[in-house]
């Protein structure tokens, strides 16, 4: 990694292409406005969904956002996430709604094998319940194809089932941006507005934007523990197993999720801008090298999307 980079320089050669994927994700987010009756922005709080939200105060103004944010919440979240999701929402005068996986386990309709399982996977039934309850037609979420092999197989405007499932072989063509959003009764679209945006032009955009973000995602000392290849932070939730050395290091996070399966990379970039020069030399996606429960086959993230996940 070239230390000797000045920041500021990547500024002027990332204008153009930061402003046409601007552009672009400001144009599907008022397509959505336009053509579904009752759509809903999936906001965790995290960096992906931040910038689309910054791209939507943009497209309609603060305090005119055309549809309310929905959070599924495993119950498991960091809490500076949490907190930095409801002031962005208020800051905004967007509606926030939060449905908990903690609920559906109440229901019966989630069922944990175990009770220190990751709740990640089973945001998919909370999910769906929340779409059936308050009868959305289109989700916008923040995944982008850079993130895993089976994202990369999106379509812009994905179409979902009236069992919320995604079929890959089944997808829709989207040849010179002409989006087909014919629906059935009880099917429904995700819509993903940054789907040809990079984690680089995520932070780079963040740079340019002053995007503020939950202060994990810069360089703070933690304690961790090594396992299986990742940093796993040392909480309540995820403690040291027996014979494991606990340090503390200072880490950031490039993704977050459920603190159960979500892990740090070490890291001293303390700005958007340390961090678009780290971003650079990285050769391993986010999800590849900070998500514990994308490390098996049986949580595989088609076979996740095909059951209803993001």
């Amino acid at each position: 990694m070239n230390a000797r980079v000045d920041p500021q320089a990547l500024t002027p050669l990332s204008n153009r292409h930061l402003d046409a994927l601007e552009e672009e994700t400001i144009f599907i987010l008022r397509e959505v406005a336009a053509a579904f009756e009752r759509p809903a922005l999936l906001f965790s709080g995290g960096k992906d969904s931040l910038v689309m939200l910054r791209c939507a105060e943009k497209a309609f103004g603060i305090g005119r956002i055309p549809f309310p944010l929905l959070m599924i919440d495993t119950g498991h979240n960091f809490p500076e996430v949490t907190d930095f999701r409801d002031q962005r929402a208020k800051e905004l005068g967007a509606e926030l709604i939060v449905r908990r996986v903690e609920d559906s386990m109440a229901r019966g309709t989630v069922r944990l094998a175990r009770p220190d399982e990751p709740r990640n996977p089973h945001q998919a039934v909370t999910l769906l319940e929340a779409i059936e309850e308050l009868r959305f037609d289109a989700l916008i979420g923040g995944a982008r194809r850079d993130e895993e092999k089976a994202r990369a197989k999106e379509r812009i405007f994905s179409h979902r089932d009236g069992f919320g499932q995604w079929q890959p072989k089944a997808q829709r063509p989207e040849l010179w941006t002409l989006f087909n959003t014919r629906l059935h009764p009880g099917e429904h679209f995700r819509v993903f507005p940054i789907s040809n945006w990079t984690e680089l032009d995520v932070w780079q955009y963040i740079a340019r934007e002053h995007v503020a973000l939950p202060a994990l995602y810069y360089a703070h000392e933690r304690e961790v523990v090594e396992r299986r290849g990742l940093l796993v932070p040392v909480t309540p939730l995820t403690p040291a197993k027996d014979g494991e050395r606990v340090e503390t290091r200072s880490v950031r996070f490039r993704t977050v999720g459920d603190i159960t399966c979500t892990c740090p990379v070490e890291s001293a970039a303390a700005s958007a801008a340390e961090i678009v020069i780290e971003t650079l030399a990285v050769e391993v996606s986010e999800r590849g090298a900070t998500r514990m429960d994308d490390k098996t086959s049986e949580a595989s993230m088609e076979k996740r999307k095909k059951e209803g996940y993001f």
